[in-house]
């Protein structure tokens, strides 16, 4: 069944997803919860050259933070870098090339990066992959598997002793409404079996993250993470991934600056992280991870084997 078919899913988002859903929800915002500066605290964000990861970056360098921004294409990243610090006017703005598709080296840049720098506040695991067909990486992993699960895992494990000497730490995870209509399914990590729906295996990789915050936090208690769902945004993975539905919905989509209105006020402000660790978010508000009456409930142990699974295969990617 296509994403978009799942009814009851689809009559949320258009209530809630939408741009008209955020002009409704915003109402309720609370003006200084933003009011704050963040000079001297560091923030790396992963798909931070377009979209919702620039929209995020360039809020957070207006408020004085240092930002790390993770991009796979250097003239692309160079451009929107350029364009945060004349926005901004702050100069600590870094570019650091890195694929997330390519496992080994997700661990290598992480490694790398506790060694160069003291310090990082904030994690935001921002960039996400739709495939339209299955391809896979050079370690033999389906791409889309790799960035949207298994490089946010390994990310996040391998910076987890420099978050926790850093003062307030935070991991953000940016998911989607999509794996509202998806429970946790653990057999088939690297979509092998069954037609290779890419809309579905997105959704389904949405709800690994989902998991996986809810996991991490359990784990790593000195650290406040959340996950998060920007709503239906009008960005360019979007427009290329999903052309009809970017085409027939295009008027009522979100702009990047709102789809990152919920990142940046779980990544800066100190209400957010008075809520529990480990909590789903829309609108900066704690919300639901599963639709009312739905089947998407996943048992303990499944939610304890998945993380499991994806140990062993960080493990058999991990750098000696």
């Amino acid at each position: 069944m296509s994403l978009y078919r799942n009814s009851a899913w689809f009559l949320k988002g258009l209530t809630e997803f939408t741009r008209n859903g955020f002009l409704t929800a915003s109402k309720r915002f609370v003006e200084k919860d933003l009011d704050v500066s963040v000079a001297g605290r560091s923030f790396m964000i992963t798909g931070a050259n377009s979209g919702i990861g620039k929209a995020a970056a360039m809020a957070i360098a207006k408020k004085g933070g240092t930002v790390h921004m993770v991009c796979r294409n250097k003239d692309k990243a160079e451009e929107a870098r350029a364009d945060i610090v004349k926005e901004s006017g702050n100069k600590e703005i870094y570019v650091h090339i890195l694929d997330l598709s390519e496992t080994k080296k997700v661990w290598e840049f992480a490694e790398a990066f506790k060694r160069k720098y003291k310090t990082l506040n904030v994690l935001i695991n921002n960039a996400g992959s739709i495939m339209s067909q299955r391809d896979v990486n050079a370690e033999g992993l389906e791409k889309s598997f790799a960035v949207n699960v298994l490089s946010i895992y390994i990310l996040t494990k391998s910076l987890v002793p420099l978050l926790e000497k850093s003062p307030d730490p935070r991991v953000i995870i940016v998911s989607s409404g999509g794996m509202l209509v998806q429970k946790l399914r653990i057999g088939n990590l690297q979509s092998e079996r069954g037609r290779y729906d890419g809309t579905m295996v997105y959704a389904q990789h949405k709800r690994q993250q989902i998991v996986m915050t809810e996991q991490f936090a359990k784990t790593h208690t000195n650290i406040h993470f959340s996950v998060m769902h920007p709503g239906w945004v009008d960005t360019p993975a979007v427009a290329n991934a999903m052309p009809d539905f970017h085409r027939s919905m295009k008027e009522s989509l979100r702009t990047p600056d709102q789809g990152a209105d919920t990142v940046v006020w779980l990544a800066v402000s100190e209400v957010s992280i008075t809520n529990p660790s480990g909590r789903f978010y829309q609108d900066r508000r704690v919300v639901s991870t599963h639709l009312p009456l739905a089947w998407t409930h996943s048992s303990p142990l499944e939610e304890q084997k998945f993380m499991s699974l994806l140990e062993e295969l960080a493990k058999k990617f991990q750098s000696h």
